[in-house]
C-alpha cells in the first residue's frame, strides 16, 4: 500500500558542503514534509561532530535535483525521494549504522522495506496523521493556565513527565529514557524550545517545538499526566505556544497525532491533515551490509 513511483533510476551520489544551497532548497520548497532535515541542517550541518549533523545522498534527472536521501550521525535516516528511487537509496547507505527511519509514510515504507529492515525489532513502528495549520486560522481554546517557559515551571515534574513520554510514547528503555530527559531537559531549556502550561502554579501540559525553520515551527512533545488528560489542557497548551510564535513571525505548524484524543484536539484548534508520517526507532541500531542488495516493494 506504500509503493511509491520508481521511475527515478539514476544512482544516488553523496553530497558536500557546496551542495547545501541545493539542498535547502529542495527540502524548502516541501517544509512541512522535511522539518527534520532541514533545522538539522540548519542547526548542525554536514561537519559532524552532533549526533543530529546530516550526510546526504542527491540524484538528478537532467541536470535537475530530484531526490534528497539524509541520515543523522546517530543513525536516523530521513529521505525526501518524491520520485522513489529505493534500489539507490539502499545502494547509498550499505555499510552505515542505522537506528530509525522517519519521514512521509509513502516514501519511508518502500525505504524500509528496500533497506531490509520491515522485519526488524522495534521501539516503535507507527504511520500518524500529520496536519498543517496557517496561524492566521489559529483558535485559541477557552481554559485555564497560561504558558511559561518550561525552566520556569516545577523541574522534578517536568522531567518525570518527561520521563512517562520516552517510556510509554516512544517506548525508550527505561536506562536509555533516563539519559534522553537529562539530554532533551537541558536543551529544551537552553533553547527555550518548550513550554508548560501552569494553573496558580500547578503544570496542567507540556508544549513545545522539535523543528523550526524560517516561518514554520514543528509541534511535538506534547504531555498532559493521564490524571489530566481530556480537559483541553494540551489544546490550549499548543494554541498558546503558537499564538506566541505568531507574535514573533511564525506563520504556519505543523505537527503528527498518534491518537484520535490528539487528533480531535488539534482540530479543534485548526489543524487539518496533509498526509501520514512514518517513525520507526529501531530497538538496536543495525549496521546496513556493505553489500547490501536493494530490496523493492512489491
Amino acid at each position: 500500500p506504500f509503493s511509491a513511483p520508481q521511475h527515478e533510476t539514476s544512482p544516488m551520489i553523496q553530497a558536500t558542503p557546496a551542495d547545501q544551497p541545493a539542498i535547502t532548497a529542495f527540502l524548502e520548497a516541501r517544509a512541512e514534509r522535511a522539518m527534520f532535515p532541514l533545522a538539522n541542517l540548519a542547526n548542525h550541518g554536514m561537519q559532524g561532530g552532533h549526533d543530529r549533523a546530516m550526510s546526504f545522498w542527491l540524484s538528478h534527472t537532467d541536470g535537475t535535483l530530484t531526490n534528497v536521501l539524509a541520515i543523522t550521525d546517530e543513525g536516523m535516516v530521513m529521505p525526501a525521494c518524491p520520485s522513489g528511487n529505493w534500489p539507490a537509496a539502499a545502494a547509498a547507505l550499505a555499510g552505515r549504522r542505522i537506528a530509525g527511519v522517519i519521514g512521509p509514510a509513502e516514501q519511508a515504507r518502500p525505504l524500509i522495506q528496500a533497506l531490509g529492515l520491515r522485519e526488524a525489532a522495534t521501539k516503535l513502528d507507527d504511520d500518524d496523521p500529520q496536519f498543517s495549520l496557517p496561524l492566521s486560522a489559529l483558535r485559541i481554546p477557552d481554559g485555564p493556565g497560561t504558558i511559561v517557559p518550561l525552566a520556569d515551571a516545577p523541574e522534578a515534574t517536568m522531567r518525570a513527565w518527561m520521563l512517562d513520554y520516552q517510556r510509554n510514547t516512544l517506548g525508550t528503555p527505561l536506562e536509555e529514557a533516563k539519559w534522553r530527559v537529562d539530554e532533551s531537559y537541558t536543551s529544551y531549556c537552553a533553547q527555550n524550545s518548550h513550554m508548560a502550561l501552569v494553573d496558580a502554579g500547578k503544570p496542567l501540559s507540556i508544549t513545545g517545538f522539535n523543528a523550526r525553520f524560517g516561518d514554520i515551527v514543528q509541534i511535538g512533545g506534547v504531555y498532559t499526566p493521564p490524571e489530566l488528560r481530556s480537559r483541553g489542557h494540551a489544546r490550549r497548551a499548543v494554541a498558546l505556544h503558537l499564538q506566541q510564535a505568531a507574535a514573533e513571525g511564525i506563520t504556519r505548524a505543523t505537527l503528527f497525532a498518534a491518537a484520535e484524543n490528539a487528533v480531535r484536539a488539534y482540530r479543534a484548534i485548526g489543524f487539518e491533515p496533509i498526509g501520514r508520517w512514518t517513525l520507526m526507532l529501531l530497538a538496536q541500531t543495525q549496521l546496513l551490509a556493505q553489500t547490501q542488495k536493494a530490496q523493492t516493494h512489491g
